[in-house]
């Protein structure tokens, strides 16, 4: 029988107050039956970014530790509701088996929470054979500020990294888009314009792929199509979840090239994919499933980190994602934010994904 003892809280309403965060933690405690906690995980709307200091007292004056851990996300979800549009806190405690304790960003070990401003990512400590989960701090718009926190502190450079113990875990990633071709090999490309796919302009091969009722539009909806590129066998890659997604910056008629957000060598794999309701459930339901299966037991409670992009504005005024997560795993404490970048271990490191949902599931390890 699990030991963990794992609950969450959230309170909101305006103005922003310290009380928010207060509200949250009490509430939180409350469910689990503790009086103290051993560590709090607590994010925070914007509305709080320019000065937490006050909120982090308050939660760590209520949860009885300095263990607070979290930062500014720009909405807020727990199992029981998500937010956006109002200051807001959401607090997940923990006691019994599970601490959270910080930790240094490139020490190897089972798994490692990692949050970050968008100024403070940094591609050496992604790039560290460190499995990680997380998100970047964000808000509705992207133009800051950001905060971000560690044991009841702000932390200047920008990002915190805490150690899960006491649990086993797994770690999920929902990308939600529909295959438009095959990976084909990346033949010509010059900085970050990719040429020819094979035999082929690149742009003809989207094109050609689009469904008809797209290619009849006046425009290519860009914002809609993505380059996945793939790692490890491309057979297989796009149905086992090994790729990442890029932006398409921009088709160019000119030359038949596509520019992405990010350049390509030449050999690397490709295809062509568009984000649809239905892809991005189903996706969605994979990613939980694989999730679970791995964990090997029920969670005890659960991390979620979903792109603002795909929250309840894709789904007109539903979060699914946490819908098909509660159907799974019923009355599972669950607490996360809504980001513009999921972090998530990949091919031996972590890579920070884009228009996805980051799923951790944690069980109390009570084999220690």
């Amino acid at each position: 029988m699990s030991t963990a003892l794992v609950a969450t809280g959230m309170c909101y309403g305006a103005p922003a107050r310290p009380q928010h965060a207060e509200r949250a933690v009490a509430d939180a405690l409350e469910k689990a039956g503790l009086t103290t906690a051993n560590s709090v995980l607590l994010f925070l709307t914007p509305d709080f970014a320019h000065d937490p200091r006050a909120a982090l007292t308050t939660a760590a004056r209520t949860a009885g530790c300095t263990q607070v851990f979290g930062c500014t996300g720009a909405g807020l979800l727990t199992e029981q509701e998500w937010l956006f549009d109002s200051p807001a806190a959401a607090a997940m405690v923990f006691g019994g088996s599970i601490c959270l304790s910080p930790t240094q960003p490139t020490q190897r070990g089972p798994l490692t929470l990692s949050l970050s401003t968008p100024t403070g990512l940094s591609t050496d400590w992604l790039d560290a054979p460190v499995a990680r989960i997380g998100a970047l701090s964000t808000d509705e718009f992207g133009h800051g500020p950001f905060s971000v926190w560690n044991g009841s502190r702000v932390v200047g450079d920008g990002h915190t990294h805490v150690k899960v113990s006491g649990t086993r875990h797994s770690v999920s990633v929902g990308q939600g888009v529909r295959a438009l071709t095959a990976p084909m090999e990346v033949a010509e490309v010059e900085g970050f314009d990719i040429r020819r796919l094979g035999n082929y302009p690149a742009l003809n091969v989207l094109v050609n792929a689009l469904p008809a009722s797209v290619r009849r539009m006046e425009r290519i909806p860009l914002h809609m199509l993505m380059c996945g590129v793939t790692f490890g066998d491309p057979n297989t890659a796009i149905r086992e979840g090994r790729f990442r997604l890029d932006y398409i910056v921009s088709a160019n008629p000119r030359d038949n090239s596509i520019t992405l957000s990010q350049p390509l060598n030449p050999g690397a794999r490709l295809f062509w994919a568009i984000r649809d309701k239905i892809s991005v459930e189903r996706a969605m339901r994979e990613a939980i499933e694989r999730g679970c299966t791995a964990l090997r037991t029920a969670p005890d409670f659960g991390l979620l980190f979903p792109c603002i992009s795909r929250g309840p504005s894709f789904f007109g005024g539903r979060d699914r994602d946490i819908e098909l997560l509660k159907d799974r795993c019923p009355d599972m404490p669950l607490i996360g934010f809504y980001g513009n970048g999921e972090i998530a271990p990949l091919t031996g490191g972590s890579h920070l994904y884009q228009y996805s949902s980051v799923l951790g599931l944690f069980a109390g390890d009570d084999t220690r």
